[in-house]
């Protein structure tokens, strides 16, 4: 067994065949980098009959659109139903509505550091998988189309978080959060601080300080 089929089987027990394809395929990115990545592998390394994954996804783009895919399920698995905070929450608009002046700004760095400190604890390997596909990406107009398209389904709710703290400019002040956390995650996966993950208070200070320099608070 190798390590990419324990990888996947561990990603999603009992999951479907096309989940077993996209997670493998996820595995062998982080295992093998791009060139590692063939319609054979997958199967090898899936324990799957030959032309299992050509049947689910036949072409090379079509299976790294099913990685891509299968990429931003998982990381939206990251954080639980209710560990982050919605836009109209009451300890996100400070209580205003209800004639209070609660800080919202805690509740949402502590959300956004739990789930940032997952993604660098429980699932490295998903960063490096990301980073090959983002720099394939480059290179293959359809994918790039496709890779941004499942980014903005994390953006935009992070847009509305920023516009329900008070923010005057959210979507500038979102991209500011996602480039710092780009920066964490590349730091800590493939870069200088691999073997130095900052603690989730340390995560939760950095997100603060963020805030409330973008909120002038």
């Amino acid at each position: 067994m190798t390590a990419a089929h324990t990888s996947a089987r561990a990603a999603a027990p009992g999951g479907s065949r096309a989940e077993l394809i996209a997670d493998t395929a996820l595995a062998l990115l982080a295992e093998r980098g791009m060139r590692g990545l063939t319609h054979r592998a997958v199967d090898e390394a899936a324990g799957l009959p030959p032309g299992s994954t050509s049947n689910h996804a036949r072409t090379r783009a079509a299976l790294l659109k099913a990685a891509v895919r299968r990429l931003a399920e998982r990381e939206a698995q990251v954080l639980r139903p209710g560990e982050m905070p919605h836009p109209g929450d009451a300890t996100l608009d400070g209580g205003r509505r209800h004639g209070g002046d609660a800080d919202p700004l805690p509740a949402l760095a502590d959300a956004l550091a739990l789930a940032l400190h997952r993604s660098l604890t429980q699932a490295p390997d998903l960063l490096i998988a990301r980073y090959e596909l983002a720099l394939e990406a480059t290179r293959r107009p359809e994918l790039r189309e496709f890779y941004d398209a499942t980014g903005r389904g994390f953006r935009e709710p992070l847009e509305a978080l920023m516009a329900a703290v008070g923010s005057a400019e959210p979507r500038r002040h979102a991209q500011s959060l996602v480039a710092w956390c780009e920066g964490q995650m590349f730091s800590c996966a493939a870069g200088a601080d691999h073997a130095a993950i900052p603690e989730r208070a340390a995560l939760r200070t950095g997100f603060e300080e963020l805030l409330r320099g973008m909120l002038n608070r």
